[in-house]
């Protein structure tokens, strides 16, 4: 009993001390935390669709850098990603020490890179404005709706412009999906739920800012 009380306050002490940390050092944990989302872009697993870390780590930029820093670390992982920094995740015929440069914002994954940035500060914002988001079943359906709504859509836009207007091979929806969804949808739902339950594990059940719910949680059993 003493040792789930010290983690859970150990939890608390984290995540407060995160939510008020000065300027300077925000910042210099969103670009750590850049720098360990291009680490862990670099690794792929699964066949024959490879399964990558890249959008794991943008699933819990939100949850672990908070409101506003989850999206800005996602920017400065963007950012510095175009500016020329080989940590994007390589695609097929691309090894890692080219997978940088401007060519990836404007071609066919450009969409998916800004869909990162969203996703990171919308899980951001539930993480730190509503206890209730940190339970399980919260963080998996807000991390289903960034993954699917957020990442997909612009990415699928963007891709649908590439191939028309820059490849001059425009194709039908179903065949869009084809290309840059449906071979994607199990390897993003199985990161999303570890993310969720890694959420759900190191995030703290009680208000540690200013949470519009913070005066509810105690009545709470939250799964």
């Amino acid at each position: 009993m003493q040792v789930a009380a010290r983690i859970d306050q150990a939890k608390f002490d984290v995540f407060r001390w995160r939510y008020e940390l000065s300027l300077p050092m925000k910042l210099a944990l969103a670009l750590g935390f850049a720098g360990l989302t291009g680490l862990i872009a670099q690794l792929k697993f699964g066949w024959p669709v490879p399964i990558t870390g890249q959008t794991f780590a943008v699933l819990l930029a939100g949850v672990l850098m908070g409101r506003w820093w989850g999206g800005v670390s996602m920017a400065v992982y963007v950012g510095l990603g175009v500016a020329g920094v080989p940590w994007f995740a390589p695609t097929a015929g691309m090894s890692a020490f080219t997978a940088g440069g401007i060519g990836h914002l404007t071609g066919p994954t450009g969409g998916y890179l800004v869909g990162f940035i969203l996703s990171a500060l919308f899980l951001g914002y539930f993480t730190d404005r509503y206890v209730r988001s940190r339970s399980f079943l919260s963080m998996l359906g807000l991390m289903l709706f960034a993954n699917f709504i957020l990442i997909y859509i612009p990415g699928l836009l963007q891709l649908h412009l590439y191939l028309d207007l820059v490849k001059g091979s425009p194709v039908s929806f179903v065949a869009l999906l084809g290309i840059g969804a449906t071979p994607f949808i199990i390897g993003d739902i199985i990161k999303a739920v570890t993310a969720a339950l890694i959420a759900r594990g190191v995030t703290p059940k009680k208000a540690y800012g200013k949470e519009v719910d913070g005066d509810r949680w105690a009545s709470w059993r939250i799964p």
